[in-house]
């Protein structure tokens, strides 16, 4: 995967797709597999904004039992389905557990009748899944006594046992948005980050393309396609308005997810779910308060997430000590025990996501339901553009067949059915997840540490081995990055093969390095010396990459 921005001025492409987070990689990847020409930029690194920064759960739909949605059940289960057969190095089941209190709403009784309505109708959740440890289990229970002895610092009294169910997660968001990414260019896709898109090519009451900016050489050009796609994010109404002078109706409403990690594992495989201080107030059954979720997540352990309504530029949002501070404070009242304080916390995501409509200074949030899909012809009069604003990452894939079916419609084109349900995304390649990571560890090479190589079976699956190879330069073999697990080799393969090109992009999206915690100084030093070599940094732009990284992380 090589930045050639000439490629992207070279012809008219089928597609243009703006914004390279999950949703814009999967129009691309579907659109790519279809036999459509392809070109995606994407103005910062891929998968940089929300999609990196979510709380890596694969929902499966069980939540949407409250609101009697059946449609956001089979589709969530089917997701999460899929990207268990596609993806079986970067996804993998969560069990959860649910305390339960007295007999009423929040008792085991009810809930039992809850789970077996969901397993009902998710019966096909674990079609094709050919590991067993990657499929999903029935919902079951736990006596009282099971209960305390997994988490003995729950309230005790009323308790009357737990529930176990399972959704899915990710080891590494960025890296699953990558496989997308790689995918979709070995189907034919062109793609490029830090190009910025600027405008738009319009005639008349049609779009052709778009104008864009290279953020590493402010060189302009053209890239021209017969149908664009609009899949910014939390971007995608200010490029619409500043492009065009078009409003949304209504317009998206967005709220900060937010989320953060502490430095220590505070559960063992089990995540625990705890209830917060605010409920739904959509949900037709309620059962007390909304839940925080406890996950366990690499050494360390995810706790979230929190929403607020933000009406702010996606650009300036942030998490403040004092948001932290209330967020700390709500855990610990519901689990005492942990008795967390801000020491304890290592690093924290947060994120821009799709919301409901809700009043000013609403506690108890409404959350958003449905993407949102705009064929603008029919909006606005303008043909062939059309905007994707994502909700879930989960339904990203499903989200871009639809959009990829409205852009062959366009193109009056067949219509042909989605390979993406079935194809192993890049990496993807794997019968038995489990025993390819017991052959993987059976054939290391004796240079190369067992946590190292773990982690690299994780985040590159099938194609690991391609990252393994450059261990055999005299100036990588099989040497860390400081005190962390991630091979020197990771830090080339990515500059070489997956369009890294700032410091950033390795330590916060291409490896470990810098996902859990602030890696130390030293480490980010040997990063930016393995790709200044590569890329012809001189000495000054190495310390300033550096530098831009420390001032990054919030905490250190």
């Amino acid at each position: 995967m090589k930045r050639n921005l000439s490629l992207l001025t070279e012809k008219e492409h089928d597609l243009v797709v703006i914004g390279g987070g999950a949703f814009g990689v999967c129009v691309a990847w579907d659109a790519a597999l279809r036999g459509l020409s392809v070109a995606l930029v994407e103005s910062g690194d891929f998968c940089q904004g929300t999609s990196a920064n979510c709380f890596k759960i694969v929902h499966g739909g069980i939540r949407y039992l409250q609101h009697a949605d059946l449609f956001r059940i089979r589709q969530s289960s089917r997701e999460r389905n899929i990207l268990l057969r596609v993806a079986p190095h970067l996804v993998e089941p969560l069990p959860i557990v649910l305390p339960t209190y007295g007999h009423g709403m929040q008792g085991k009784e009810v809930l039992k009748v809850a789970l077996s309505l969901y397993d009902g109708l998710t019966f096909d959740r674990n079609k094709g899944i050919q590991d067993k440890k990657r499929q999903i289990p029935p919902g079951c229970f736990l006596t009282r006594e099971e209960t305390l002895t997994l988490f003995p610092g729950l309230e005790k009294k009323g308790l009357t046992g737990a529930a176990i169910i399972h959704d899915g997660h990710m080891y590494s968001p960025p890296r699953l948005a990558l496989s997308f990414l790689r995918s979709a260019v070995e189907a034919g896709a062109v793609v490029a980050n830090y190009v910025k898109a600027t405008g738009v090519m319009r005639v008349k009451d049609r779009i052709e393309g778009i104008l864009a900016r290279d953020m590493l050489s402010q060189e302009e050009f053209e890239v021209r396609g017969k149908v664009t796609v609009n899949a910014a994010g939390p971007w995608a109404e200010e490029i619409l308005r500043n492009f065009l002078g078009l409003d949304l109706s209504p317009s998206c409403s967005f709220s900060r997810d937010a989320c953060f990690v502490v430095r220590r594992q505070l559960v063992g495989k089990y995540a625990l779910a705890v209830k917060s201080r605010t409920s739904d107030p959509d949900a037709i059954l309620r059962r007390g308060g909304r839940h925080l979720f406890v996950v366990p997540w690499r050494n360390y352990t995810l706790i979230g997430v929190w929403h607020v309504v933000y009406p702010g530029s996606p650009d300036e949002f942030t998490v403040t000590v004092q948001d932290l501070q209330h967020f700390l404070d709500e855990v610990n009242d519901a689990y005492p025990a942990f008795d967390l304080t801000l020491k304890d916390i290592s690093n924290w995501n947060a994120g821009l996501v799709l919301f409901g409509e809700n009043t000013p200074g609403a506690i108890n949030l409404s959350y958003g339901k449905r993407s949102r899909i705009i064929d603008h012809s029919l909006t606005h009069g303008l043909e062939r553009l059309i905007t994707l604003i994502g909700v879930r990452y989960t339904t990203a894939r499903y989200e871009a067949v639809n959009v990829v079916n409205l852009v062959c419609q366009k193109l009056h084109m067949k219509v042909h059915a989605t390979q993406t349900d079935s194809t192993p995304i890049y990496g993807g390649k794997i019968g038995c997840f489990t025993e390819f990571l017991k052959q993987a560890m059976e054939e290391r090479p004796s240079s190369v540490r067992v946590d190292s190589l773990s982690s690299l079976v994780r985040n590159h699956g099938s194609e690991y081995q391609r990252v393994l190879d450059l261990t055999e330069d005299p100036l990588i073999l099989g040497d860390t990055i400081g005190r962390s697990h991630v091979l020197k080799a990771e830090i080339l393969h990515a500059v070489r093969e997956e369009m890294a090109v700032r410091l950033a992009d390795v330590v916060m999206r291409r490896t470990d390095l810098g996902t859990g915690e602030y890696p130390g100084g030293p480490a980010l030093e040997q990063c930016a010396e393995i790709m200044g070599r590569e890329l012809g940094w001189t000495p000054a732009r190495q310390e300033n990459e550096v530098r831009e990284m420390r001032e990054a992380y919030p905490i250190r």
